[in-house]
């Protein structure tokens, strides 16, 4: 079977349809159906145990769903063989929660994994693109570090540049901001817009840090796990100024709205 067929600019980026998650036949999540348009900053929120890690790991394809489906512009997993699903697989990338590099390869190397697994490229074609992508999360003159020798943002950095190795269409990040001090985080939100910006990235955050929330998403789904389900979308100003759950007032007002 051929490749995919190239996504339609009008086709959603991710698409959930009454999707249901759970574990050993424990409903957490049901019946979710959302869209993600190409090129958005689309925020997964909600406060511990809502399920934001459990539909992530539904989304890239780590847990199959208890029923629903979900699609990349427009295609399933279930729609191809083999080939065709990893090919499909290199649409996106996934940045997990403290970079989950291999303590045991240099930075160049993490890089790398990617790029030797899911082509052909001769290893001087594939250390260009290692060194372009560490350049473009700033951490040239860092290649040959291991990850115990950098700090936590670089560890987050690092890791941003492998999911990007294969310039996919879609990055998911797991909670990037999650242990960083708020100048070091900032700086991340910042790279974030930038690599929308540079390549039109589709990019999915689950996140509880209001200053990210509030700073580069697009729009927001809000989880919460009474409900085991969406109870707020949209944009997350527009969310905290006119919404009337108490349940999305008491977590998007649990600070002050950043300017």
């Amino acid at each position: 079977m051929a490749e995919p067929i190239p996504p339609h600019p009008a086709t959603p980026a991710i698409e959930a349809t009454q999707l249901t998650c759970g574990y050993d036949g424990n409903v957490v999540l049901q019946d979710l159906t959302f869209a993600v348009k190409p090129g958005e900053i689309f925020f997964i929120i909600g406060g511990s145990g809502c399920g934001k890690s459990t539909l992530l790991r539904n989304l890239i394809g780590i847990q199959t769903p208890m029923s629903g489906t979900v699609k990349f512009f427009g295609q399933t997993f279930s729609e191809h063989d083999m080939a065709a699903r990893r090919a499909l697989l290199k649409t996106f990338g996934v940045l997990y929660q403290g970079g989950a590099l291999w303590s045991s390869l240099t930075l160049r190397q993490n890089v790398a994994l990617p790029l030797e697994e899911y082509t052909g490229l001769s290893p001087s074609e594939i250390q260009e693109i290692v060194a372009l992508k560490l350049s473009q999360v700033g951490l040239t003159g860092f290649e040959d570090y291991y990850p115990a020798e950098i700090s936590g943002g670089m560890k987050k950095r690092a890791g941003l540049a492998r999911a990007l190795a294969l310039d996919p269409a879609i990055v998911f990040l797991d909670e990037p901001s999650a242990g960083l001090d708020p100048i070091t985080s900032r700086r991340l939100d910042e790279l974030v817009l930038q690599i929308r910006e540079m390549f039109g990235t589709t990019i999915a955050v689950v996140s509880h840090e209001l200053a990210s929330i509030f700073s580069i998403a697009d729009r927001v789904i809000m989880l919460e796990r009474g409900a085991k389900g969406i109870i707020a979308e949209g944009k997350p100003r527009d969310l905290a100024a006119n919404s009337r759950d108490p349940r999305v007032i008491e977590f998007l007002h649990r600070g002050d709205l950043p300017t």
